[in-house]
């Protein structure tokens, strides 16, 4: 009986660290759901959200900034990515004027960018700084994390350099 026990245990083990360790949402993004344990992903954080089709406008965003390249690299980096409803909260004038200004643009988006690969297991709150310069301001409650104004809405989404998380609102420098 106690081999028996053994062969169970060891099997279900198995199936909970082949389940736990990551998971696929509808959207096809894999997410982290056991503390810490990111799995390796092969799209890079500019294929993986592009992949994703909420981010069309953070895309596009991106390449009128020249960032492409930068997040295609070695990084690793945590992004707070605004989804393309988050882009459409602000005024299409003044989004297509902050789209035509590069040196405005680069401001903002790498305020969305954290040098280092930051998972929800490891979010704590208070200031994080960004590649732009400035510190997000990161809360935790019982409803969840908030960057700045910006609810998270999807954590860990593991990119082959980073991690994305996806954000409600986009953020912006002092």
């Amino acid at each position: 009986m106690s081999k028996f026990k053994t062969v169970l245990a060891s099997g279900l083990t198995a199936a909970i660290l082949a389940i736990g360790t990551s998971a696929a949402n509808a959207d096809g993004m894999s997410y982290v759901t056991t503390k810490g344990v990111a799995p390796k992903a092969k799209a890079d954080i500019v294929d993986t959200a592009v992949g994703a089709g909420q981010f069309t406008t953070l895309a596009k965003a991106l390449t009128a900034a020249g960032l492409i390249d930068t997040l295609k690299g070695k990084g690793p980096f945590t992004v707070f990515a605004p989804t393309d409803a988050a882009f459409a909260k602000i005024p299409p004038a003044q989004l297509n004027a902050l789209l035509a200004d590069k040196a405005a643009l680069v401001k903002v988006l790498t305020y969305h960018v954290v040098p280092g690969e930051i998972v929800a297991a490891d979010v704590k709150a208070g200031p994080l700084k960004t590649v732009e310069g400035e510190s997000l301001n990161v809360t935790t409650s019982s409803m969840g994390v908030k960057v700045n104004d910006a609810n998270v809405i999807k954590t860990d989404v593991i990119a082959s350099n980073g991690v994305i998380h996806v954000i409600d609102t986009v953020v912006v420098p002092n």
